[in-house]
């Protein structure tokens, strides 16, 4: 299978979004000029760290689809136009719900002029909808390449890692919609315990390892297959 070896204008344009995008996580644009202000700037470090992995971990998986294959139709540009258009969109969206939990955790009141218990289901659904955009292009991503596995000359273990892929961020997407759907099932019925349905990416570790094991299995068994073809 032929892999990529130089860049292309699409993934340079990508990485440049995606840079972009971290720079608008940054608490400040400016230097402190106050021994406050620096710690005000210090203060915003672990929303922003948990906002830079989140937003690495979106980068790495688009970034090995393009290493892993030499493709760049227009479909893969088209999805790829859509992918950065939702994640400059979400970037202060997501900056902001990670706000909440450390300002909390610094025992600082949320005014309601920030966010009520009432908006704080909506709040979840915006970050939901984003979830689920972004892992659903790159699932959708991965799945133009299994559906072009023969032109691409893909070994069976190469269409088996597309499949899983496709598998893993189609899960991801999934938890996505089954916490949009517990915030406003929660936002009716129990307004204060709204924050499950953020809890609820927890089971994204479940879901991988469960994934992760289905590869190993399936890879395990790709010798006996072929094998038994001959």
């Amino acid at each position: 299978m032929p892999h990529r070896r130089e860049v292309s204008r699409v993934e340079g344009f990508s990485d440049a979004v995606f840079a972009f995008a971290i720079t608008l996580l940054v608490v400040s644009l400016e230097v402190p000029k106050t021994y406050n202000e620096l710690l005000v700037a210090i203060r915003g470090f672990p929303e922003f760290a948990i906002c830079f992995a989140l937003l690495f971990q979106v980068w790495w998986r688009h970034y090995r689809f393009f290493r892993t294959y030499d493709l760049e139709d227009n479909t893969v540009i088209a999805l790829t136009a859509f992918l950065l258009f939702v994640v400059l969109f979400y970037v202060y969206p997501l900056k902001f719900l990670w706000s909440l939990p450390f300002a909390q955790l610094e025992g600082r009141r949320i005014p309601d002029d920030v966010i009520t218990t009432a908006q704080q289901p909506g709040l979840l659904a915006i970050y939901g909808a984003g979830v689920t955009a972004v892992f659903s292009i790159l699932a959708l991503l991965y799945r133009h390449a299994y559906r072009l596995r023969e032109h691409l000359g893909l070994t069976p273990e190469e269409t088996l890692a597309a499949k899983t892929q496709i598998y893993s961020n189609a899960t991801l997407a999934g938890w996505g919609i089954v916490s949009i759907t517990f915030a406003q099932i929660l936002g009716r019925v129990a307004p204060h315990a709204v924050g499950i349905a953020g809890m609820i990416y927890g089971g994204i570790g479940i879901s991988e390892w469960i994934i992760g094991k289905y590869h190993n299995k399936m890879r395990h068994q790709l010798p006996a297959a072929h094998a038994s073809r001959r």
